[in-house]
């Protein structure tokens, strides 16, 4: 996570960088209030949009996938057959159905909307789960679709980065005037220095605050794929998930998509994706997420 924010940060000054050229054509004074929302909303937003309507693309030439066009297989057939039901079920277009190479359990979904989504699986899930356990992590993912997780969650991260940007540079000021002793402050080195540790640590917030609305929509997930495959489906297919609980070998790009999520204990619990498979299945057992009205919300969103 550390790596993910440093990049993000490296990432954010370059196109800072790029973003000042831009606006001063524009006219646009950055020093200003509404000159630092305006960009600050450009970038924020604009890296969470990019990523959104870039991740079917990504997710196909990074995970290596295998798109059935025609299926070649009584396998194949019988997952488009299952996500076709399923997709109907939930009020959604067709989802692009796939399949990658790897070694463990898992599956993720992604899109930049519920009529243009992506649904893929591991080799490992068709050869570990019996129909009833697959065809329900398939509703859990449909349901990702159907509620419109990926863009509720790009949205999100747009408005966290705004935020960050913005704080930054206001506490930058105050702090870089109290040392300098310019009241206004802003603009030097040492600004700049303190506007990249601010970032830092707000990101880092920042992150919890995403991960903690990733984690809340699994729950979601989980309880949506119990009302389209049956509760007692979705939990023996979260059993099952436990037995390869922590292998992810998802690239990074797609990594926080996949079913099968992280272990972490502490403040690393604060910084990931996906909730423990216990909590999700008791969470299910006791029916504390009703899963057709998360479905109905997804259709009315």
């Amino acid at each position: 996570m550390l790596k993910r924010v440093v990049l993000f940060l490296a990432t954010n000054m370059a196109v800072l960088a790029l973003l000042s050229i831009v606006m001063s054509l524009f006219g646009i004074n950055a020093q200003s209030m509404s000159g630092l929302l305006v960009m600050a909303a450009l970038f924020g937003f604009g890296g969470s949009m990019i990523s959104l309507l870039s991740s079917k693309w990504v997710a196909k030439r990074a995970a290596g996938l295998h798109v059935i066009e025609q299926p070649r297989s009584d396998v194949e057939r019988w997952l488009v057959d299952t996500v076709a039901r399923q997709a109907q079920a939930a009020g959604i277009g067709m989802p692009e159905v796939a399949i990658y190479d790897a070694p463990e359990i898992n599956a993720f979904a992604t899109g930049a909307n519920r009529n243009n989504a992506l649904v893929a699986v591991s080799t490992g899930l068709l050869r570990s789960m019996d129909h009833d356990e697959a065809e329900a992590v398939l509703a859990h993912e449909v349901s990702h679709v159907a509620n419109g997780d990926m863009v509720t969650m790009a949205l999100l991260q747009g408005v966290l980065n705004t935020f960050v940007i913005v704080l930054a540079r206001l506490v930058g000021r105050v702090v870089d005037g109290f040392l300098s002793g310019d009241r206004e402050g802003g603009g030097g080195l040492a600004y700049y220095a303190i506007v990249f540790v601010l970032e830092m640590v707000f990101g880092l917030f920042a992150s919890m605050i995403a991960m903690w609305f990733s984690r809340h929509r699994e729950f979601r997930a989980d309880a949506g794929g119990a009302a389209l495959a049956g509760r007692q489906k979705m939990v023996a297919a979260l059993r099952r998930l436990s037995l390869n609980q922590g292998q992810n070998t998802l690239p990074k790009q797609v990594a926080a998509f996949g079913i099968s999520g992280a272990i972490g204990h502490g403040l690393r619990r604060l910084l990931l994706s996906h909730p423990p498979l216990e909590e999700r299945i008791q969470a299910l057992e006791a029916g504390s997420v009703d899963g057709e009205a998360a479905l109905r919300q997804g259709l009315l969103a």
